[in-house]
Formats: structure tokens, C-alpha cells, sequence
């Protein structure tokens, strides 16, 4: 049990010696360390494209990069579509963070903060998205709508939103890796890799799925009405 307890804690690598120093968890870590890989992937995906004549790297990038438009302009719809960069950005993000427990580093998702941050991104850019449509009088009036009595109902959506997903999301990641963590313990051969293609690969890219799906629903819903 105590070695489980150590799994489930984010462990701070280092300390930054700055306003009397900054703890670094390891979720930020494992997220820097995302980053670079992505970024590096980026750079080496784009190098030497072309508009004539394109090789198979550039077509096998650019069905991916359409297929992520097609599935999210159905979500977000037509007026929503400035907003898909991000979404996709997510989408890719929460996906190989739920998978990098299968090369041994710890799920930074597991990490309340992270998917905190997550959520009040989504939510401040849902929020824009209605102000950019409506402007700021039509989304302040959008509050009342369609009754006055209504309006703190709207106005909690405010908060039930992004703490819904959230929760939504680091609960499921936490307990797959609970789950995991346990059958490791109790079962340490053969069992936890037939569970492990559930927990570590199909859950955590249905929750990286769902996250972006209701983000985009909130997208969607916010700019339609305008």
C-alpha cells in the first residue's frame, strides 16, 4: 500500500530559486519532456514540404491534419472552426499523456492541477468564443436568456462546466491508474499487460476524446446562438 501511495503522489523534481523558490512537480516534468517530443516531431514532419509533387510523409501528415478538421468542424460547426488548431492541440496532448504511463513515467492527467489548468483553458477559450460571436452586450444578455430567471443558473455554468471537466478527466486517469497500480501489485505477471490495453490505451484515448468533444460541444453551443 505505501508503495502504491507513492505512485499516486506528484513528487516535486526540482526547485526553481525564485521568489523563495518554485517547486517543480513531476507532472510538469513529464508535460516539458511532451512538449519537446511533439516539438521535435513538428519540425522533422515539416521540413521540405511541397506543393507539387508532395512525398508520402507530407501526404500521410496532410490526411492526418484533414481528417482532424473533418471530425472537429462536425462538432464545432462551420462558425466554430477558428478554434479547431487548439482543440486538436488538446486532443493530441491529453492522448500521449494518458499513454506515457506505458514507457514508465507517471500520467501528468493523474495530477489535479493539470487537468484544472486544462479545463479553465477550454472554458476562458469557450467564453471568448462567445464573446467574439455575440459581442460583449449579446454575451452578457446571453445570461438572461431565455428568462431573467434563469440568469444564476447561467451564471453557474460558469463554474460547473470547467469543474466538470475537470473531474471528469482526472478522475477516470486516476482510477485506471489505481487500477493498474493494484493489479501490478496483486497479479504482477500476464494479467496487468491484457489490462494494461484497456487502462493505459483505450481508456486514455476515450478520455482524451472526451474532453475535447464537450469542449468543442461548448464551442459549438456558444457561437450558434449568436
Amino acid at each position: 500500500m505505501n508503495s502504491l501511495l507513492e505512485e499516486l503522489n506528484c513528487e516535486t523534481v526540482f526547485t526553481i530559486p525564485v521568489f523563495g523558490g518554485i517547486g517543480v512537480s513531476e507532472a510538469v516534468v513529464v508535460t516539458w519532456i511532451i512538449m519537446a517530443v511533439l516539438v521535435v516531431l513538428c519540425l522533422c514532419l515539416v521540413r521540405n514540404l511541397k506543393v507539387e509533387n508532395p512525398g508520402k510523409k507530407q501526404l500521410m501528415l496532410e490526411t492526418a491534419v484533414s481528417g482532424l478538421y473533418n471530425f472537429f468542424e462536425e462538432i464545432v460547426g462551420e462558425k466554430g472552426r477558428r478554434y479547431i488548431p487548439y482543440l486538436s492541440t488538446v486532443a493530441i496532448y491529453i492522448g500521449i499523456a494518458n499513454l506515457i504511463g506505458l514507457f514508465g513515467f507517471k500520467p501528468p492527467t493523474k495530477a489535479l492541477n493539470v487537468t484544472a489548468a486544462l479545463a479553465v483553458m477550454s472554458i476562458i477559450l469557450v467564453e471568448y468564443s462567445g464573446i467574439h460571436a455575440k459581442g460583449v452586450k449579446g454575451w452578457v444578455k446571453s445570461f438572461v436568456e431565455p428568462s431573467p430567471i434563469i440568469a444564476p443558473i447561467n451564471v453557474m455554468e460558469l463554474f460547473i462546466k470547467p469543474l466538470s471537466l475537470c473531474m471528469r478527466l482526472f478522475g477516470n486517469v486516476l482510477g485506471a491508474f489505481v487500477i493498474m497500480e493494484l493489479l501490478k501489485i496483486v497479479v504482477p505477471l500476464f494479467v496487468p499487460v491484457v489490462f494494461s490495453c484497456y487502462f493505459d490505451i483505450f481508456d486514455g484515448l476515450i478520455q482524451a476524446y472526451v474532453f475535447v468533444f464537450l469542449t468543442g460541444m461548448y464551442i459549438e453551443e456558444a457561437v450558434e446562438e449568436a
